[in-house]
């Protein structure tokens, strides 16, 4: 059975969605795992949220419970024994604090990058903004989101359900290794958007070949209320 690594509240999840072409992805797929479409669309998401009340191994590190995360994802399957099982492979993570880099890169083979970041969430109006920020060198890099105030249930067989519902985390080792560890969350409820922005300079943070979603637009933007998670200890497989 597998053993808790770490616990926290992942809230107000932004996620900004992008068609791509899958050979984009080819260098970055981790061994013995494979694309996972939706309705013959390859996605990358662009997603920023809440770290709220972390530990790790049942214990608070100080001044690192409550953090913003944004990473640049993308969609995978695993057979596991004829037990399909359904990932994210994370181009890079962005956190602001460099203890967790260390211990994500360490322990997981993730590729977190520590930088300056600040959110803002704002209700006014009857709406709600939610905005993630961070800074590569002189540059801030934001995306916002500007929702109503009330939750719904994600539809089944929806591309929200495909984007939020992959438990799995699949990281490349080297080209006969691949790290894997669950998510453990309940299902995600989600306000509906009704404007956004985003402002990111792709080809800076994520290389040049990622360059054309700076001139683009997503194919959806979503923002999910999120809930307590569970990471659970890695293997290789």
């Amino acid at each position: 059975m597998s053993k808790t690594f770490l616990k926290a509240a992942w809230r107000k999840l932004a996620l900004f969605n992008y068609e791509v072409d899958s050979a984009i992805l080819k260098p970055f797929l981790p061994k013995g795992t494979e694309l996972d479409l939706w309705n013959n669309t390859c996605y990358v998401s662009l997603v920023g949220f809440m770290f709220l009340n972390t530990r790790i191994k049942g214990f608070k590190i100080p001044f690192h419970t409550d953090f913003e995360e944004v990473n640049l994802r993308f969609y995978v399957r695993y057979n596991d024994k004829g037990s399909l099982k359904r990932g994210v492979v994370f181009i890079k993570e962005i956190v602001p604090k460099p203890a967790l880099t260390f211990v994500a890169n360490t322990i997981y083979r993730e590729n977190y990058e520590t930088l300056p970041m600040k959110h803002l969430w704002e209700e006014k109006d009857g709406k709600q903004i939610i905005t993630y920020s961070w800074r590569k060198k002189k540059k801030w890099h934001s995306m916002t989101l500007e929702t109503g105030p009330e939750l719904r249930e994600i539809g089944q067989g929806s591309e929200a359900e495909f984007i939020t519902e992959h438990y799995w985390g699949y990281t490349q080792i080297n080209k006969d290794k691949t790290s894997e560890y669950e998510v453990k969350h309940p299902k995600w409820q989600m306000y509906d958007v009704q404007d956004y922005t985003v402002d990111v300079d792709f080809a800076a943070m994520y290389g040049q070949q990622f360059a054309f979603l700076s001139g683009i637009k997503p194919l959806s933007v979503f923002l999910a209320e999120g809930s307590d998670i569970s990471v659970e200890a890695g293997r290789v497989i």
